[in-house]
């Protein structure tokens, strides 16, 4: 590493610009930048090691690479703005001494958990100690690298979880010593060893790894130039292309997350060089790629086993699910459009356009890596596997032409780019293991899926409402499936009870399960899509689930009106249409952009429209109908004129 270069590489090899952090990164010299050079090289080739050839077991698995990750923020980022950058200082030392600390704190785990399993609950003052020390370390490289709102948010569940008998009733626990919360969250896989870490430590590193070995062997810019090539006479024509794309590989590779670093490897660069910014980019991947999991034909786990709860084949689940998640991705299509509008991009003209055949003539090489990819998911093998057959494939194919060669030091460089990209998204994760961890000791996730079906008074729509919180508190502490399984036996009684076909009451528990993918503070896909656009996770998560409110608002249709096809062909149709409005008019009074964008008054009028054309009457929603063709008819005359006042 040169004097020159920023440490802290994104998967394109750009600099990593993260916000509301402590300082920036450090510039290593000499001995201290080949340190940690050789620290990230190792951490990539441990990583591609156990995801293709020999993998380990959970808890080793996901602490050398949290670990790991540990080191390498404590050596880039410094504790505070007043630390040196570029010379050795006494901020300097005390970072070695953290160092020291996450190789203790982990060396702790390797060499004795086959004792602390045999002592399950009989822990000694050693098992605190060392516990203590590691939730700490992995708050403050949290606070370093992502901002200080997490690291509180992680803080607040600790301390509902030790002052639980003093919380108000509705949310009061028994409460937990210091020494069961700090055990748990450290020497089981239900805190900082946990899904979330296990999710950062297997498919999404190694995918970030493909992302950098595709770009530097040239292949990033190919699928770029295709995009352009193919797309560029759109209005924000690549990321429409990512919303399809991350719809069609959501659709066979069962996870948001492993869509998210699939797809997202080559649409979020693509998105972040014609102008979007990097967390915009990342929430566009993760709110389409959550959509994959309730595309047809392969749609997420838990629809398999809806089929069983429900009675029904699979196939029936297929078919009534089409029409939904078509108009989920019409949503984000709308909210990439307007968002593209409203920021100016403009169609790039076709001058400066690369050509198809001579694009496609210099990198068809590069679709091979995808093709091997696809064919490796549809056989389901598991993402890990995937992951490790796309870096080296990509490697090898890079190979075959002179061009995009990769030298051995293109290669050392590319392993060193992947690990520093991973970094945000793993801590991200380490310091949510916590939160889930609390979640899931203190029940709170189960509390509340009861309270807030109670809480309904027979309203099947404040139930709907109630249930979407319970699915997002459940989320943080259960993979989606789980989630699914928990909250439909729990809250699907009770929308049966208040009317509701079993099917349908499925149904919208499903969509809702899915919805911890992009919500904050545990979103784990929009996560993904910030290690890859270099974004702040928690800044990419809230835009994602801004994006991807169509996952809400459409299981309020189901509930009302025949959106699954349960009703005269005639009344389904028209469901379809007032729905496809109204997710226009929704869009746009989100996004306070039609044509142009919307004054105070217009966008109160926007939402009306898509209130009433949501609305289960249709009366009301042709009249939302007809508000909406006013607006957009006003909007385009007060465009039209513009345009002819600026030519003369």
């Amino acid at each position: 590493m040169t004097e020159k270069q920023s440490p802290t590489l994104d998967a394109t090899g750009k600099p990593l610009v993260l916000e509301d952090k402590a300082a920036g990164p450090r510039h290593l010299r000499g001995i201290f930048a080949l340190a940690i050079t050789t620290a990230a090289i190792g951490l990539s080739l441990f990583q591609l090691y156990t995801a293709g050839i020999s993998p380990l077991a959970a808890i080793y698995q996901r602490s050398i690479h949290l670990v790991l990750i540990m080191i390498l923020i404590y050596a880039l980022y410094p504790p505070c703005k007043a630390a040196a950058r570029d010379r050795f200082d006494l901020f300097m030392i005390a970072d070695f001494i953290l160092i020291l600390l996450c190789v203790v704190i982990g060396a702790y785990i390797w060499t004795q958990f086959g004792a602390i399993v045999e002592r399950q609950g009989d822990w000694t003052r050693t098992d605190v100690v060392m516990g203590v020390i590691a939730l700490f370390l992995v708050m403050e490289a949290t606070r370093r690298v992502i901002g200080f709102f997490m690291a509180a948010i992680a803080i607040i569940f600790l301390l509902y979880t030790y002052f639980g008998p003093w919380m108000p009733d509705l949310i009061a626990h028994k409460g937990y010593s210091i020494e069961r919360i700090v055990t748990t969250l450290y020497l089981t896989t239900e805190g900082i060893w946990g899904l979330p870490t296990g999710v950062a430590a297997t498919f999404v590193f190694v995918f970030i790894l493909f992302g950098a070995f595709l770009e530097r062997s040239g292949g990033g810019d190919f699928f770029i130039d295709l995009a352009y090539a193919l797309t560029g006479r759109m209005t924000g024509g690549p990321a429409k292309t990512a919303v399809l794309a991350s719809g069609f590989m959501g659709s066979v590779s069962g996870s948001a997350v492993a869509n998210v670093v699939t797809t997202g490897s080559f649409t979020i660069p693509m998105m972040k060089k014609v102008g979007y910014k990097p967390h915009i980019a990342g929430a566009v991947e993760a709110a389409a790629s959550t959509g994959g999991q309730i595309m047809p034909p392969i749609m997420g786990a838990g629809a398999f086993l809806m089929a069983e709860f429900t009675n029904t084949s699979y196939l029936y689940i297929v078919k009534i699910a089409i029409v939904p998640a078509l108009l989920y991705y019409l949503s984000v299509l709308f909210f990439v459009h307007f968002e593209a509008r409203k920021e100016g991009f403009k169609p790039l003209p076709r001058e400066d356009l690369p050509k198809v055949g001579e694009t496609v003539r210099k990198g068809i090489h590069f679709l091979l890596p995808v093709f091997i990819l696809i064919y490796v998911l549809c056989n389901n093998y598991s993402p890990m596997m995937a992951g490790f057959v796309a870096v080296v494939s990509t490697i090898a194919t890079a190979m075959l032409r002179k061009s995009t060669r990769l030298s051995f030091r293109d290669i050392l460089n590319g392993l060193e780019a992947g690990a520093k990209s991973a970094v945000m998204v793993s801590i991200a994760c380490g310091c949510a293991g916590i939160i889930v961890g609390c979640v899931s000791l203190t029940g709170l996730g189960l509390k509340f899926s009861s309270l807030v079906v109670s809480l309904s008074g027979g309203s099947p729509l404040l139930a709907i409402m109630l249930i979407g919180l319970a699915s997002l508190v459940l989320g943080m502490g259960l993979p989606v499936t789980a989630s699914y399984i928990v909250l439909v036996i729990l809250a699907g009684p009770a929308l049966m009870d208040l009317g509701l076909p079993i099917i349908v009451a499925h149904m919208i528990v499903f969509w809702y399960s899915q919805d911890a993918n992009v919500t904050p503070p545990v979103s784990l896909a929009s996560f993904a899509g910030a290690g890859i656009a270099g974004a702040s996770p928690l800044k990419t998560a809230l835009a994602s689930w801004k994006i991807a409110k169509g996952l809400y608002i459409i299981p309020i249709v189901m509930a009302y009106r025949p959106l699954l096809g349960n009703g005269p062909v005639g009344e389904v149709v028209l469901t379809m249409i007032f729905t496809t409005i109204g997710l226009v008019a929704f869009t746009s009074a989100l996004e306070r952009f039609l044509f142009q964008a919307l004054s105070l008054v217009e966008t109160a009028l926007m939402a009306l429209a898509a209130l009433a054309l949501f609305w289960p009457d249709n009366r009301f929603s042709t009249a939302g109908a007809v508000l909406l063709a006013i607006l957009a008819a006003r909007q385009w005359l007060a465009t039209k004129t513009k345009r002819r006042e600026a030519k003369a």
